[in-house]
């Protein structure tokens, strides 16, 4: 897969005619969802230009995303520049505008739908591309769960498989972009550092409202948006269940928010040997980036070993979109996935225990108009111990994630503890404090052994002089002098271990 608009620098005559007209390259978005529709919203409201065009799927509306309720409170001037997106007229006769015609006429094309249907458009967008001979047009999209191959059922990241397919991403929630005074970021991704820059640039043209920065790390933004939609629904259980609690509602979203990064660190160690980022022209520094490398490494058996890649986390736009996705705002609607988690909310509030299965927990949300669709999110927590193994992502790293998973999965028994420490604010915060710690953590392994280093100072001292003994022997002696209840949290971590083995 080819994908970036200059595939031979030395071609001048075409470089210096595409810089020329950067004011006038056009992107499509096909597919147009509720992002996408509200976008278009934002650069009719602010753009002067009019080089964004909307292609909807076959046999839907232009602003079929929108609620009538939404749509109504539109100003007609502004619906009408954005019908102008989408159509043209052709011998006198008015048409909407297909992913074909895109091609044709725009620089960059994004596919816009969901994992329902970004693979079938990205193997057709290839095909069309080629046969249109229009293969300097560059492909991206923007969705942002796990995708499934067809054949063998496994999860995979798209970027993942097309490594050379653009990924654009920046926060958005219900009514934000058609909020006249508000200003966004976003970046424009792409492993390639001089396509990332030049489509950086096209794209922050369409408002002035919404500000692109260009970025290489398309793989690991995918997967931090996949992730994070799994941690919005967290946040808003968290935001929804403990409202009255609000000490502890940064430390839960710190958490979750690191975790996202520390996941894709390891996800960008692993891709990276085979997928490596192509700064031929231009240096991660010349791009905008502080750093040319951020380098997490390990002491494993007295050597320093790469643990994880942070480079990614100079993007901003994506750890805003994290950070935005998981906060209640003072105004609007939250993110669907975020409503989702206040759906959990009222469901454990109301049967006093966990979901029987995800399958229950679809039919609260219907109830809530929010269609497992739409759900991302959900989505992705489904295929998610699939990708725990693929990427060989540590339980420290993802014990959040690990947590509401098995609060719809594990069996009933487990459910209940799992149950006790979502509804305490104590237990919750233990989690948060213990489930971040490796495993080499000398307190955390006691503890899971069902002791406490602190109640036992010869054992500590023993621990601190390197003295061996017996393990076995010390548990059964350290059991023996203990008889206070296993926390909820604890038992809680013996679970995730149970299911979760990296």
């Amino acid at each position: 897969m080819n994908n970036s608009f200059i595939n031979n620098l030395n071609d001048e005559k075409y470089f210096y005619s595409l810089i020329e007209n950067l004011a006038n390259c056009k992107v499509g978005f096909y597919s147009v969802g509720l992002y996408p529709a509200s976008l278009a919203y934002n650069c009719a409201m602010h753009g002067k230009s009019n080089n964004i065009l909307l292609a909807p799927r076959e046999g839907r509306d232009l602003l079929g995303a929108f609620s009538k309720d939404v749509l109504s409170n539109m100003e007609n001037e502004i619906i009408e520049r954005i019908d102008r997106m989408g159509h043209y007229f052709f011998e006198g006769r008015r048409k909407s505008y297909d992913l074909s015609e895109l091609l044709l006429k725009c620089e960059i094309v994004i596919l816009s739908s969901n994992s329902n249907h970004i693979q079938d458009d990205v193997k057709h967008a290839l095909e069309l591309r080629k046969t249109l001979k229009r293969e300097n047009v560059v492909l991206g999209c923007l969705v942002g769960s796990f995708c499934i191959e067809s054949k063998n059922k496994s999860p995979f990241i798209l970027c993942n498989k097309y490594p050379k397919l653009a990924f654009f991403t920046g926060f958005h929630r219900h009514g934000a972009l058609r909020n006249p005074n508000d200003s966004f970021t976003a970046n424009f991704c792409h492993p390639d550092s001089l396509t990332a820059l030049i489509g950086a640039r096209i794209l922050n043209q369409l408002s002035p409202k919404i500000q692109v920065s260009p970025g290489v790390h398309n793989i690991e933004c995918q997967y931090i948006k996949s992730i994070k939609n799994i941690s919005s629904i967290f946040a808003g259980f968290v935001n929804n269940f403990h409202s009255d609690k609000p000490g502890m509602l940064p430390t839960i979203n710190t958490v979750l928010l690191a975790q996202c990064l520390d996941q894709a660190a390891s996800v960008s160690s692993k891709v990276r040997k085979e997928n490596k980022l192509q700064s031929k022209y231009l240096s991660l520094k010349e791009l905008g980036y502080g750093e040319e490398r951020i380098i997490a490494k390990e002491n494993i058996e007295e050597k320093l070993c790469e643990k994880g890649d942070y480079t990614f986390s100079q993007l901003n736009a994506v750890k805003a979109d994290v950070l935005g996705s998981m906060s209640l705002p003072t105004e609007g609607q939250p993110t669907r996935n975020f409503q989702a988690g206040q759906v959990l909310s009222d469901m454990l509030f109301e049967l006093k225990r966990c979901p029987n299965d995800i399958k229950e927990f679809v039919n609260w949300c219907n109830r809530y108009s929010l269609s497992q669709g739409g759900l991302e999110g959900l989505k992705s927590l489904k295929f998610w111990p699939e990708i725990y193994k693929e990427f060989g992502i540590k339980n420290n790293n993802c014990s959040m994630i690990n947590l509401i998973y098995l609060c719809f999965n594990a069996n009933p028994d487990e459910k209940k503890e799992i149950y006790k420490v979502l509804i305490s604010s104590e237990e919750i915060t233990n989690f948060c404090q213990e489930s971040v710690k490796s495993r080499s953590s000398l307190e955390l392994n006691e503890k899971l052994k069902g002791s406490d280093i602190f109640n036992n100072k010869e054992m500590f001292y023993n621990k601190l002089l390197c003295i061996k003994k017996d393990k076995e022997l010390q548990k059964k002696e350290f059991t023996n002098k203990n008889s206070e209840k296993i926390p909820n949290y604890m038992n809680a971590l013996k679970i995730i271990n149970k299911y979760f083995i990296n």
